[in-house]
């Protein structure tokens, strides 16, 4: 990978550019904002990614070609929940808000990072606990009010091999780590967050078959992202991200482009 610095907007842009996959591309060379690196904390879509058991298969089928049509299409299948995702609030509450009723200010967020990755290499189902959070304030102040509570697991590893991102035990019971209730609470009811993220397929652990936090996180509109990339490219603070779901008419969540800016 190859670190190459820019001036652009009177600021020095880090730009990582990397001649492998398209996952191992951290940031753009494009930055018209100026800001001092941009980050990609999505995975490509492709039809390997890790799919949650009993969830549609991610499908491409070429319907048109340079051949026979002159120019190149595609039709795609994909759940709502697939790949780096976004939430809704129906996905866990009937009758509350699709992911068509986000507005554009909703998806501009400031964001934090707590990493977690040591606790989770001990412990597959670990969830976040108020010590940490307790740990993670004393270093950097409390959690923002509005801000997206991003959990770094280092789970985005074992993106590329489904048994171990899921954890699937031979009763089928998923274990990954995530965020403890309790914990979403005091940051919900305490620190007024927006909403959290995860480096996962979904912000409660594999074990948590309740989904506390996403029902409460989502008993409002607020934000849910799941199966997000290189979280430890972001500062623990300071970050904003801008999600690009698609506006899916009553979605219950959609694939997202989620986009980390440094200042």
């Amino acid at each position: 990978m190859l670190l190459v610095g820019l001036l652009i907007g009177g600021g020095a842009v880090a730009v990582f550019n990397s001649g492998s996959d398209d996952d191992s591309a951290g940031t753009s060379a494009t930055n018209p904002l100026g800001v001092a690196k941009v980050v990609d904390l999505s995975h490509t879509i492709d039809q390997k990614i890790p799919l949650w058991p009993g969830d549609p298969k991610m499908v491409f089928d070429e319907v048109a070609t340079f051949e026979t049509d002159g120019y190149y299409l595609r039709d795609f299948s994909i759940g709502e929940h697939s790949a780096t995702h976004m939430n809704a609030p129906n996905s866990f509450i009937d009758g509350k808000e699709g992911i068509d009723e986000y507005g554009p200010a909703d998806l501009m967020r400031p964001a934090v990072v707590i990493d977690v990755r040591k606790q989770a290499a001990a412990d597959p189902d670990y969830a976040l606990t108020q010590a940490d959070l307790d740990a993670w304030e004393e270093q950097n102040g409390k959690v923002p009010e509005g801000s997206v509570v991003l959990l770094d697991t280092g789970w985005s590893k074992y993106w590329r091999d489904p048994k171990k991102f899921f954890g699937q035990d031979a009763k089928g019971g998923l274990h990954f780590p995530g965020f403890d209730g309790k914990t979403t609470k005091f940051l919900l009811d305490e620190r007024g967050i927006s909403g959290v993220g995860i480096d996962t397929h979904g912000v409660d652990p594999g074990q948590d078959e309740s989904y506390s936090t996403n029902t409460q996180v989502l008993s409002e509109p607020r934000i849910v992202l799941e199966n997000l990339d290189r979280l430890d490219q972001l500062p623990a603070t300071g970050a904003n991200i801008i999600i690009a779901p698609l506006k899916l008419k009553d979605g219950s969540g959609s694939p997202a482009t989620v986009t980390g800016l440094i200042p």
